[in-house]
């Protein structure tokens, strides 16, 4: 269950509290109070056995006493009541109850609880739960002593104690709330339930969420995409520097932290992580006024060049962007500052700037093309009015932006810049009490947008780029089932890199040999042309063979190999006298002279599953720890995204030249891994490093590869994914009078073929399908469209035999993927050819093994074509109580078709 009865905990009607009592110190006293202190308008209902009254309110001995079934009940009692309770409310009728207290409760109890709770479809939020706070209702039903006031930011808490610790916070900056809530140890209701709930509340324009754990983490990444589409997301997750947790056999397991992975689940789900509390506000804040930066080239004008450089300073901690202004800009506020002015940014205007000038140099760089963002400081000099300016600033901007571009604030100072910053906040400003505030507000900006950028990218198989080499799957499996045949984890050198190879990832050429004169006939046949050669153990109980000196370099003659080859065999009967000596591996050294030693690789996140990994390779992997993860499934885009978030990702795209192979065949390396772990669960780790890039392209100098046998016949998609993948098994072709349709999942670059389809629609067939007219459709829709995560959305699109969308058939389910509203859409001259109801009949054969049990849609009452499609289909039909001019269309699953 997801969202099912969780409304009652948005909008409860009566609430009742079990184990309320006026005893000083008691969860049951303090929640009570802060019931009847909240203002909460509908019936409140004591419950306590011990007590006929409390707080001049009857007080009622058990559930069966009460006047009515609650809306929502708050449980404040010793645990071992928890589930009797739960049983007793369900049975009266209540769904939804929050569990209080600060005991832990046991396994045990919670099972039964849940036990209790189940056969009533009765949700539980907690046990452990601090509590539930609704200003607009006036309920405030938590053990915080602060009172939130309204707002249209939701908390969402992991934890009572820093829930209670950012409302005190919020109460002193004059922050409200729509709903707050302590998940606590989430039995029943978890994080990804909530962000459901709260991505459709009328009242919540921005979500915060505090996290220590995702117990569901792909319904937690379905939930998160869906909400991030809508509203601001902010996250602040805990643990970031606590390791994974089990001991990593291969690099990439032990380079990236859980926290790592975390972060890349956030940013793949559009939302935002900060790392304080304070933080979290002001993202929010900016967040709430402007859109999404694809780019955050910031202009900072100020009256004080200090303040200005601080601001840099920070801009560039956090790894922004400062603006370079445009030659016309330049000479715009020049003209008004003379000789003096320094002619850079920030633009200092000097200590005795006054309104006149502040605006100005505003609206210079607000007509600035190479500017997407301006930061407005003041000083206090005592050769102006802070509030003066202020004004004028305030009076510049439009909806807090000038030209389109966010406009930010920083008026330092005291009682003078407070009023200042007053007005500057009423005007649709974004206001910060210091430059470190305000320059990373702007990254927040950014950040976010990259993160949406992210979230609109979703990777397909089918595409070139994205596929694997023909027979490469049954190749790899050959390989694998034969390594878990003989009880081993890891592969051999040999087998790791025939595994890539078969991927498509370019490796050494390798030889192997069994002794040292089978070493140096190899070494021979290479150095015919290569002028070295590497010289590398083969051991079945050797991960890291450089621990036991079982790797020798720039080898030039066939005696020298062979010689490496008997010193290596001497170090591991000294070093490891019981492993497996299963032979070497020879191979040409790789001459690049401006190549880049990294690593790439797969891991397992014990939360979000399978992960990739880039970075910094070669010896130092372990050292300079420059590595960025990213979840599968990955295309290009995201793949070139992981790369630059390392440091030596950026010096690589630095380096390369428009049309250079390099950086294509790197983000080719990462797809194939993708790849890799999608079509095979047991794949536990895998290392390439290093892994040498240039410009020219990449090689896979040397990989070790981890599996668990027991999963060796798993085959993909890899149900461990934390995002689904691309549905490619649902592609068909389809030929309808003479004419042969693809029929296929959409993908984010159908967007493009969207404006030519809605061009080929009647705008008759546009009212249809909208009930109402249209005549425009922004860019923006075709984006959103087309964009979907395939677990709880899915549109099919048929392709007609020009490559042109001819038809989409698309539903979207409830949370609880019970139900779908589905809609359909066919190119207006293709009617009468059958193509609606093939693709309806296509999206009906998916929901079906979907496990969804109806599919719902409304239809015009005049749209007599659609009526009598989906009535052939076995849809039943009655009209909309409420409008007679609408149909209402309804399939059951569970028996149609059948």
């Amino acid at each position: 269950m997801t969202i099912r009865n969780l409304h009652h905990a948005l909008e409860p009607r009566s609430v009742a509290l079990f184990g309320a009592s006026e005893r000083a110190g008691s969860p049951g006293a303090a929640v009570f109070a802060n019931l009847l202190a909240g203002g909460f308008e509908g019936p409140i209902w004591p419950v306590n056995p011990k007590h006929r009254s409390l707080g001049g309110r009857p007080c009622y001995r058990d559930v069966a006493e009460l006047p009515g079934a609650p809306d929502l009940a708050f449980i404040a009692t010793p645990p071992r009541a928890v589930p009797e309770i739960v049983a007793a409310l369900g049975a009266r009728g209540t769904r939804a109850a929050v569990v209080i207290g600060t005991e832990a409760m046991d396994e045990a109890l919670r099972r039964r609880m849940l036990e209790a709770a189940r056969p009533h479809l009765l949700r539980v939020i907690g046990p452990g739960s601090s509590g539930i706070v609704v200003p607009s209702l006036g309920l405030n039903a938590g053990l915080s002593a602060t009172l939130a006031r309204p707002g249209r930011l939701a908390l969402v808490s992991q934890s009572g104690a820093i829930a209670s610790a950012l409302l005190d916070w919020a109460a002193g900056r004059g922050i409200g709330f729509s709903h707050v809530a302590s998940l606590g140890g989430m039995a029943d209701v978890d994080v990804g339930d909530y962000l459901n709930l709260l991505a459709v509340d009328r009242r919540t324009s921005g979500i915060l969420l505090y996290l220590e754990t995702v117990p569901a983490p792909r319904k937690f990444m379905s939930a998160a995409r869906a909400a991030a589409r809508l509203k601001p997301v902010v996250a602040i997750k805990a643990g970031r520097h606590h390791a994974g947790a089990r001991a990593a056999m291969l690099h990439t397991g032990a380079l990236a932290a859980a926290a790592d992975v975390a972060d890349a689940a956030l940013r793949r789900a559009g939302v935002l992580r900060v790392l304080g509390l304070g933080e979290l506000f002001e993202a929010a804040e900016i967040m709430g006024r402007f859109r999404p930066l694809s780019r955050g080239r910031l202009a900072i004008v100020t009256n004080g060049g200090g303040a200005g450089v601080l601001a840099v300073d920070r801009l560039m901690d956090v790894e922004g962007e400062l603006a370079e202004l445009a030659e016309s800009t330049l000479a715009a506020i020049g003209a008004d500052l003379g000789p003096r002015w320094t002619r850079s940014n920030p633009v200092d205007l000097d200590a005795d700037a006054g309104p006149e000038r502040y605006r100005a140099a505003l609206a210079a760089l607000g007509a600035d093309a190479g500017v997407d963002a301006i930061l407005a400081m003041y000083c206090p000099t005592g050769l102006s009015d802070p509030s003066a300016v202020a004004r004028a600033v305030a009076g510049a901007v439009e909806r807090g932006q000038i030209g389109g571009k966010p406009v930010l604030s920083c008026w330092l100072g005291g009682d003078k810049a407070r009023g200042a910053r007053s007005d500057l906040r009423e005007a649709g400003i974004a206001s910060y009490e210091t430059p470190s505030a305000a320059a990373a507000a702007v990254r927040h900006l950014t950040d976010w947008g990259r993160a949406q950028a992210a979230l609109l990218r979703v990777p397909d198989r089918g595409e070139p780029a994205l596929g694997t080499p023909e027979a490469a799957h049954a190749r790899v499996a050959a390989i694998l089932e034969a390594v878990a045949d003989e009880g081993r984890r890891v592969l051999l050198e040999s087998e790791a890199n025939a595994i890539l190879e078969a991927y498509g990832v370019p490796t050494v050429e390798t030889r192997t040999a069994r002794g040292p004169e089978a070493v140096a006939a190899a070494a021979e046949t290479l150095l015919a042309r290569a002028d070295a050669v590497a010289v590398k153990l083969l051991s079945r109980d050797v991960v890291h063979k450089s621990e036991v000196g079982g790797v020798a370099l720039n080898l030039d003659t066939a005696e020298a190999a062979a010689e490496a080859a008997r010193a290596i065999v001497a170090r591991l009967a000294r070093l490891r006298p019981g492993a497996r000596f299963d032979g070497f591996v020879v191979q040409p050294m790789v001459r690049r002279a401006m190549a880049e030693e990294v690593i790439a690789g797969i891991g397992r996140d014990r939360v979000f599953g399978p992960f990739i990994l880039f970075g910094a390779g070669g010896l130092k992997v372990e050292t300079v720890r420059d590595t960025a993860v990213a979840l599968p499934p990955l295309e290009p885009d995201l793949a070139g995204d992981l790369v630059e978030r390392t440091r030596i990702g950026r010096v690589l795209v630095a380096r390369s030249q428009e049309g250079e192979p390099g950086m294509a065949a790197l983000r080719g390396v990462l797809v194939a891994l993708s790849n890799l772990t999608e079509d095979f669960p047991c794949i536990v780790g895998l290392d390439i490093n290093p892994l040498l890039a240039d410009a020219d392209g990449v090689v896979a100098v040397d990989a070790g590869l981890e599996i668990e046998p027991g999963d060796v016949e798993r085959r993909g998609p890899n149900p461990d994914f934390a995002i689904r993948s691309y549905p490619a098994a649902w592609t068909r072709e389809i030929t309808l009078k003479g004419e042969t349709y693809v029929f296929r999942a959409i993908r984010p670059t159908d967007a493009f073929l969207y404006p030519a389809f809605l061009e080929r629609l009647d705008p008759e067939a546009i009212r249809m399908r909208f009930l109402a007219p249209r005549r425009h459709f922004p860019d923006e829709m075709g984006l959103r469209l087309t964009q979907l995560d395939y677990d709880r959305d899915m549109a099919f699109v048929a392709i007609d035999p020009d490559g042109e969308l001819a038809g989409v058939a698309r539903m979207a389910s409830d949370p609880d993927r019970d139900t779908a509203e589905y809609a359909l859409i066919v190119r207006s001259d293709l009617g009468g050819r059958g193509l609606g109801r093939a693709l309806l009949g296509h999206l009906i054969e998916y929901a079906r093994a979907e496990g969804l049990q109806r599919l719902e849609g409304a239809i015009l009452a005049e749209n007599k074509a659609m009526i009598g499609l989906v009535s052939k289909l076995g849809f039943s039909l009655w009209s909309d109580p409420e409008d007679r001019s609408v149909v209402d269309s309804r399939l059951d699953l569970r028996t149609a078709g059948q």
